[in-house]
């Protein structure tokens, strides 16, 4: 059972632009059904996730905290080494954990996590380590078809189920 899901922000979470304010303030867009998605498996299933990402980015902490995503890790360099040592932390196995990334520096937690998924728009490379490639653009609610993915893996009911 995945007990885990593990996300990259530029270009899955967000379309992968960056834009600049007029004084000089970074903005990001993030998908409301990717939000609802990660709100769902963090807070009505009880389940983890957590952020790995290159980029440091105050917007993305602040997103991160409304969503419940307790593990944010900025500014990583080795992505592989950040998620095996998550896992060690959490006592968790990587057969436990889906990932999501869309480029190159995402590589190594394809190579560690057998459930990467990558947006339609992913690099090219990335899907030959790809368990799925997704039908949905990076910020445009990739995400949510992920967790709905592994909600069905894990046998749990679609996400509409939880409002009814």
């Amino acid at each position: 059972m995945i007990e885990l899901l593990v996300f990259d922000v530029d270009g899955t979470l967000s379309d992968g632009k960056v834009y600049y304010s007029q004084s000089g303030e970074e903005i990001k867009g993030f998908h409301i059904r990717d939000g609802l998605a990660i709100y769902v498996w963090n807070h009505l299933l009880g389940r983890k996730s957590a952020i790995i990402t290159g980029r440091e980015s105050s917007i993305v902490r602040k997103r991160a905290e409304e969503l419940g995503i307790e593990h944010i890790f900025m500014g990583v360099r080795d992505k592989k080494e950040a998620l095996y040592n998550l896992l060690k932390d959490l006592q968790l196995q990587a057969k436990q954990v889906a990932c999501i990334g869309d480029d190159l520096n995402d590589l190594g937690m394809f190579v560690l996590c057998p459930y990467a998924y990558m947006p339609k728009n992913g690099d090219k490379a990335l899907k030959k380590y790809a368990y799925k490639v997704l039908k949905t653009r990076g910020g445009n609610g990739a995400v949510r078809e992920m967790i709905e993915d592994v909600l069905k893996l894990n046998g749990d009911k679609k996400l509409e189920k939880y409002f009814l």
